[in-house]
């Protein structure tokens, strides 16, 4: 009797990143036939409205009421899980967690423990994500209880991974944006970080351009394998977040 988990991807953020993530728990997947994939139930939604609107601009509209209604549903579906392949939306994390009775995997969490693991005794990570991650210091609590220091890009290297961001949500994954990416890696390489991190799933498409700069993790994939590990029972899922009250 098949006793695998179902996982529900709240995606849409952007649709190509979720589709992304789709093809890495595929890759992950230990599979001989058909039968031994996991079983994903998937509401790619391009009408989230803008995190960035709503966090960086302040005008734009909550995705909060969208969002818990996708994991109400995913839930209504069957999943016994979700996730949220976006990492700007884990600001939102604790409203969509409470509105579903099921378990919801933290992407920023996950993420940390696997840089941390990885590299044992680092004092300082660089992170590569949008403004609005940045902007909320998204990742610096989990980081924090680690002792490790999180830098950012320099101004000016953190215009062009906006730019890129922009690029690839409009299908654009070119030389341009790859170069964007590489440079602002290499000036958090020079600052000295002992490892590089990949915040923002649009990011994780082109995040080859850093291959040979030491350390890279990447969320989506930490993500990916974790969603593989969840539905094949290899790791315990985390508990609901609470009674599910709507």
């Amino acid at each position: 009797m098949d006793d695998s988990k179902i996982v529900g991807v709240i995606g849409g953020m952007g649709p190509e990143a979720t589709v992304d993530l789709m093809e890495r728990v595929i890759r992950a997947t230990p599979a001989r036939d058909d039968a031994d994939h996991v079983r994903m139930i998937v509401d790619n939604n391009p009408r989230v409205p803008s995190r960035i609107r709503a966090l960086i601009n302040g005008s734009g509209e909550s995705p909060v009421p969208c969002l818990r209604d996708m994991a109400r549903k995913l839930e209504t579906y069957g999943a016994d899980f979700l996730v949220v392949p976006c990492n700007t939306a884990h600001v939102y994390f604790d409203e969509i967690a409470s509105s579903v009775s099921i378990p919801v995997l933290h992407m920023i969490r996950l993420t940390v423990a696997c840089v941390t693991a990885g590299v044992p005794g680092m004092r300082s990570a660089g992170l590569l994500a949008s403004d609005a991650v940045l902007k909320t210091a998204l990742y610096e609590p989990a980081f924090r209880e680690v002792g490790v220091d999180l830098l950012y890009p320099g101004s000016g290297a953190q215009e062009g991974v906006m730019a890129a961001i922009r690029a690839i949500k409009a299908g654009r994954k070119g030389p341009s944006e790859r170069a964007a990416l590489r440079s602002a890696g290499l000036d958090l390489v020079e600052k000295g970080v002992n490892a590089l991190v990949v915040a923002c799933t649009e990011l994780s498409m082109i995040a080859d351009a850093l291959d040979d700069l030491g350390r890279v993790f990447d969320a989506a994939q930490v993500l990916a394998e974790a969603v593989v590990d969840s539905a094949m029972g290899r790791i315990t899922l985390p508990p609901a977040f609470g009674s599910g009250q709507r």
